[in-house]
Parts: structure tokens; C-alpha cells; sequence
């Protein structure tokens, strides 16, 4: 069906009497007046993935509202009765700062009620990791929290979580999907059951704040002499991530007073994302003012932080993920002393910095490569228990600390970096110097993420015609250096480029590319699952055997991203 049917299509159901009379007013009047907005609209069902939904707030199937959640919620509400039905049903809700968060949070607890499951719902907005440790401590079959993590203030999502405590993966996740898809606008039930609805409050709080500490407070310093500036931007870490600093003995703590309270329209910055630098401006204004130790930022729904510590220069080095994830990595590790082994295990991704193999093989512990999304290092947990799971992480500034939540967790791991950063102070180092460090030991890795953005029907197809091309045309080369490795996660497939040799990648089929010369060199492309954007990753490395050689060679491998950005045209 092309667009302009299906279009007409959904016009045609989204008037029928299944809907509100409020809402078809406003359908209307959106394609008289905004025709544009009304085609986007429209044009196409926005997808229920193999993660769950995120999109822009608005009328119509391509958009976040009661009724394209309600099919959600009707669906999984239509599997769980149909596969456990002798069994007690439950389902835990949890919501961010999202404006319309709130509204959609309670008309899924009503569908949820309405199709006879109990609902545990979240009194108020709560951290994304407190729902992964609210659904395991409660038992319940599923879990679902409205967020559209660090997305544009125009953005809400619908991520589901299954009774291990992680976000859905296969075969359960395609099993909702199907459910969904068969799902009728027509067939949601609105009829609450207020007796089957049950808010949460500050149980679940003080538990997830202790076993936060007991898992992330594994240091030996002088805590209250550390200096940390803290901001959760406008998020929903404005009273659990302070709190857990506090109970874990961290008295000099001060916080960006404009972004302290949660705010959905995140008034203060362009993104409400730790990846991007500008969004930590403020708190580095206040790191500086209080000559802080760290600074610290977590994004809107708390599953993300952003780095950034003092540098032998005076001044500030804000760290990527993969510095982020490297530094906690080595500290957890360092912890154990003599007693690790293969029955240990970390985890991490594929687009994430190759740095963490040779940490892993340094300290004799098991690596377990996912697809992106930290739903595969849940999934290592489930599906691996007899090794212990110590910690992981992903180049997007997400980190997981022991296996007590299931997902990533950015209160926790902000503990764990001031325990971090706390010790180096007390033992007169640095975190700076800390991360030099184990590049010295595993060798210096350099990584750049490059994200396209792509909006709407044209920028769609052109995402798909650029991963085409690189698939019928890929290069030959990579800064100079001969290709030696293809990836096609698509296929499966990963081609030797100078034996010729084809082998078999033991993943689950991913639209990505990656592209590995012989010198270690590494280009990962792929869709993004969340955005509008194709994402380019770059990856060089080199060997460096003393802190005298890291300022050189970081340029030398800074110019050579900069030389792999102009072979990929940007």
C-alpha cells in the first residue's frame, strides 16, 4: 500500500467511533490547517520494536498518545492473560519527567486494570533503573516505563520490561510485537479497575537506595573531603541521586540550582542528553566556582551519566562513555584482588571501544560482546547463571554495576565514579591520571560518534539508501590501511577480506556494518533504533608506554578520525 492509502486508511479508522468525538475534532482540524503535520502523522503506524515505542507527542498512528500506547498495553495485557492464566498477574509502572508522562502512565495502569492485572503504579516520577529493581523485588510479569530518555522535550516513549528485571529480548519480545500488531483500536479496554491499582512510594525507594550503595560504595577514602557538582538536568535523579551520595558519607555535594527541579521542557539546554557536552555547561560553571573534583550530569529518566574530572592542566576533561565505562570497569575489578576467573564475567557492545578485550583478558575475566542496547547485557545475566556478572557497559554513557538492576543504571554508577575518583584524591592521584593509566596497560584507544539526523518519509528512505550503498560498494580502505574485516550483523556474515573467508556472527540479525582494517582501525554504521539519524562510530588506536607519550599520540590518533570522517564524506 503506498502512502497516500494508507494515509487515507488511517484517517478513515482514526475517525471511527472507537475514538473520542474531542479527538476526531482535532484530527480534522490538523488536516485543515496543517497539512504537512497531518501527512507525517498519517503517513505511517509508528512502530511497536523489539524494544518498545518512541516518538513525537501528537494525534494520529505515527504519534505517542493514549490510544497508540493503549494498543500497546491492550496487546501485552492479551498475551500475559493468555499465557499465565492460572497464575497471579501483576505489572509495575514507572514514568519520567516527560510533560504528559503522568496522563499516559495512568491510562496504561487503567488498561492494565481493565483486562484484570494488577497494576503496582509509581506514586510519582521515578529513575528508568528503580522500575528494572521495582519489577524483580514485586515478582511481576512485566514492567513498563514512559520515558523518552534524553529525546527532544517533544518526544515520550514506551519501554517494556519482562520478569528477569530486562528489557524485553527474543523470542518474547517478536511474541508482543505479533500480539500488538493484531491488536484493534477498536479492542482497547478504557474500564478501569480501581481495585487492582496500587501505588508505590517509599519502600521501594529506601530499598533501591541501600542496595544502590551496597553494590556501588566499594571504596577506601575520605568521602567527605571529595568535591562533586552534580546536576540531573531537569531529570528524575533530582532526590535519589543526591540521597545516595548522602547515605553513602558524601557531604560536599552541590547542585545546579536551575535544573535541580524536574522540567519537561528541559528550559535550560538544547538536549537533556550527556552525550552532548553543552547539556553539562552548567554544571562545569559550577565545578569551576566550587573547584570540584568531578562533575556529574544524568539524563531525564536516569539510566545515562556524563563525566567530567580536573585535568593536570587546572581545568576539566569531560569523559566519553567509553572512558566512562573503561575507568569504572578497571576499578571494579581492581576490587577483587587476586580472585577473578573465568567464572566472572563483564559485558559490553559491539560498537563500543575494542579497549575493553584487552582489559578483560588483563584481569582473567569472561567478555561478553551484545548488539546495541543494553538489553543484551541483561539478557548475559539471564542467560549465564552460573558466572558471576560484575559490571558493564556501552559507548552511549550507559553502566550497570553488579546485577541487582537489569538495565543501565546512572544512580548507581555516579556512586561508583565518586568512590572512584574519591580513592584516586585520598592516594594523591587523579581520575584524569587514572584513566592515562590504563591506556598505558591496554593501549590507547580513541573513538568519535558521528550522528546524522534524517527526519521524516525522505530522510527514512535515505538511511536506507546510504547503509545499501556501503553494503553494494564498500570501501577498500581505512585511513590508508587495507581493509581486512567485513561485519554485515544483517546478514550474519563476517567476510576475510584476504583469505576470503566467510564465518558466522552469533547474533541476533541487526541492521549494522562494521568495517575493521589491519591496523586495529575500526567504522561501525548503523540506523539508530531511536532517532531519526544514522550513527557512524570510529575507533584507531596505539600503543603508548608512558604518560610523557599520551599527548602526542592523542593527536596523531585525533587527526586520523579526522582524516576517516573525510573518507566517509561528512
Amino acid at each position: 500500500m503506498n502512502e497516500e492509502n494508507l494515509i487515507e486508511k488511517n484517517y478513515s479508522i482514526w475517525t471511527s467511533p472507537a475514538f473520542d468525538k474531542s479527538i476526531i475534532s482535532k484530527i480534522n482540524k490538523l488536516k485543515q490547517h496543517d497539512i504537512r503535520e497531518f501527512n507525517d502523522s498519517f503517513y505511517c503506524n509508528l512502530s511497536f520494536g523489539t524494544g518498545g515505542m518512541r516518538g513525537i507527542v501528537g494525534l494520529g498512528p505515527n504519534r505517542v498518545n493514549k490510544y497508540t500506547f493503549g494498543k500497546n498495553t491492550q496487546g501485552i495485557s492479551d498475551y500475559i492473560n493468555k499465557i499465565f492464566k492460572k497464575d497471579f498477574k501483576s505489572v509495575v509502572i514507572a514514568y519520567d519527567c516527560r510533560n504528559d508522562s503522568e496522563f499516559l502512565a495512568q491510562k496504561v495502569a487503567e488498561i492494565f486494570s481493565a483486562n484484570n492485572i494488577k497494576v503496582f503504579l509509581f506514586s510519582s516520577l521515578r529513575p528508568t533503573p528503580e522500575l528494572s529493581y521495582a519489577l524483580i523485588k514485586l515478582n511481576c510479569l512485566c514492567g513498563i516505563v514512559l520515558t523518552a530518555s534524553h529525546n527532544p522535550p517533544d518526544y515520550n516513549g514506551y519501554k517494556v520490561y519482562w520478569k528477569d528485571g530486562g528489557q524485553i529480548v527474543p523470542p518474547i519480545d517478536q511474541k508482543l510485537i505479533n500480539e500488538i500488531n493484531n491488536t484493534n483500536y477498536s479492542s482497547i479496554n478504557f474500564k478501569k479497575n480501581e481495585e487492582l491499582i496500587e501505588l508505590i512510594d517509599k519502600s521501594i525507594d529506601e530499598n533501591f537506595v541501600k542496595d544502590s550503595i551496597k553494590n556501588g560504595k566499594i571504596g577506601t577514602s575520605n568521602r567527605a573531603n571529595f568535591k562533586i557538582a552534580f546536576t540531573p538536568l531537569h531529570g528524575t535523579s533530582y532526590k535519589i541521586g543526591p540521597e545516595v551520595l548522602k547515605q553513602a558519607g558524601y557531604k560536599n555535594l552541590k547542585i545546579v540550582e536551575e535544573q535541580a527541579s524536574p522540567n519537561g521542557n528541559f528550559p535550560t539546554v538544547k538536549s537533556p542528553n550527556p552525550e552532548d557536552t553543552e547539556s553539562l555547561e552548567m554544571v562545569l560553571n559550577l565545578a569551576k566556582a566550587n573547584d570540584s573534583d568531578i562533575f556529574i550530569g544524568t539524563d531525564p529518566d536516569s539510566d545515562r551519566l556524563g563525566i567530567g574530572v580536573k585535568n593536570d592542566n587546572g581545568g576539566y576533561t569531560t569523559l566519553n562513555g567509553n572512558q566512562i565505562m573503561i575507568v569504572l570497569t578497571e576499578y571494579l575489578l581492581s576490587k577483587f584482588k587476586g580472585e577473578l576467573n573465568q567464572s566472572y564475567f563483564i559485558g559490553s557492545t559491539i560498537v563500543s571501544t575494542p579497549m575493553i578485550v584487552n582489559l578483560a583478558s588483563a584481569h582473567n575475566v569472561d567478555l561478553k560482546i551484545g548488539l546495541t542496547g543494553f538489553k543484551w547485557i541483561a539478557k548475559m545475566i539471564h542467560d549465564f547463571p552460573n558466572q558471576k556478572f560484575i559490571g558493564g557497559g556501552e559507548e552511549s554513557y550507559g553502566y550497570l554495576v553488579g546485577d541487582f538492576v537489569r538495565d543501565k543504571d546512572a544512580i548507581t554508577s555516579l556512586l561508583l565514579a565518586c568512590e572512584l575518583g574519591s580513592e584516586c584524591k585520598s592516594n594523591g592521584e587523579s581520575l584524569y591520571n587514572y584513566l592515562i593509566n590504563c591506556y598505558i596497560k591496554y593501549g590507547l584507544f580513541k573513538e568519535r560518534l558521528i550522528s546524522i539526523e534524517k527526519k521524516g518519509i525522505l530522510g527514512l528512505n535515505e538511511i536506507k539508501n546510504i547503509m545499501k550503498g556501503y553494503r553494494e560498494k564498500p570501501i577498500s580502505k581505512l585511513a590508508g590501511n587495507e581493509l581486512l574485516y567485513i561485519e554485515d550483523y544483517k546478514k550474519s556474515e563476517k567476510y576475510n577480506l584476504q583469505t576470503g573467508l566467510k564465518s558466522i556472527l552469533k547474533f541476533p540479525k541487526s541492521n549494522v556494518l562494521i568495517f575493521e582494517s589491519n591496523d586495529g582501525t575500526r567504522v561501525a554504521i548503523r540506523p539508530s533504533g531511536t532517532e531519526p539519524k544514522i550513527k557512524f562510530y570510529f575507533s584507531v588506536n596505539m600503543k603508548i608506554d608512558s604518560k610523557k607519550m599520551f599527548e602526542a599520540s592523542n593527536k596523531i590518533l585525533e587527526n586520523k578520525i579526522d582524516q576517516l570522517v573525510k573518507e566517509f564524506q561528512f
